[in-house]
């Protein structure tokens, strides 16, 4: 890819927002309020806006590989805690997506450099699961399904923060499981009952 062409499509792109809407980057310029949080993947497949068919200033985005939320990742827990507590977000995504080369890397048997510790917690998410997924026979299915589980486990992870469940108790933030199929192109919601899995371990993750 030519950047100059990058350049060109910039200014056509302004060009065409300017004879819809003189004053479209004037009111960018106003600042945001987005409802929704997309925490998904950096895999160049997946455009979080496009894909739900939104804009700019409708939803607030972090993306990382296997659109994982870890506890000690400053990035993604400055994000969250920015959405939720200043941005007052109504709703948190966590979207994977089918085919995620993240999912199969952590699967691998081989050293991956600075990506080791990234991955291991996928292959956690994969160990904590081994049993229902050994069973699936068919590799891309198995991978399919961990890549489900990764979500599950993700969402898992932004309950257990003290942001989350303060917005939860006072303004009824919802948390979401989603999964893009890139070979249809379909948003699929993997409606997690939150309540069935977490009940019997909010003893120890819930924050007063």
């Amino acid at each position: 890819m030519d950047l100059d062409t990058v350049f060109a499509n910039n200014e056509l792109w302004i060009k065409n927002k300017m004879s819809d809407n003189p004053n479209y980057f004037e009111n960018l310029g106003l600042g945001q309020n987005p409802e929704l949080l997309f925490i998904g993947c950096s895999d160049s497949r997946v455009t979080a806006e496009e894909l739900m068919g939104l804009g700019p200033g409708d939803v607030f985005v972090h993306r990382n590989i296997a659109n994982m939320v870890i506890s000690i990742d400053l990035n993604v827990m400055s994000v969250v805690n920015y959405a939720v507590d200043h941005l007052k977000v109504k709703n948190i995504v966590v979207c994977g997506h089918y085919a995620c080369g993240g999912v199969k890397a952590a699967m691998q048997s081989a050293d991956l450099g600075i990506l080791n510790p990234w991955l291991r917690n996928i292959r956690d998410v994969y160990r904590m699961h081994r049993k229902k997924l050994n069973a699936i026979e068919d590799e891309e299915k198995r991978y399919d399904r961990l890549v489900e589980l990764n979500v599950q486990e993700q969402c898992f992870n932004l309950i257990k923060t003290a942001a989350v469940q303060k917005a939860n108790r006072d303004r009824g933030l919802k948390v979401h499981g989603w999964v893009f199929d890139v070979h249809t192109g379909k948003l699929i919601d993997l409606k997690i009952d939150f309540n069935k899995y977490l009940n019997d371990i909010m003893e120890i993750y819930h924050l007063d």
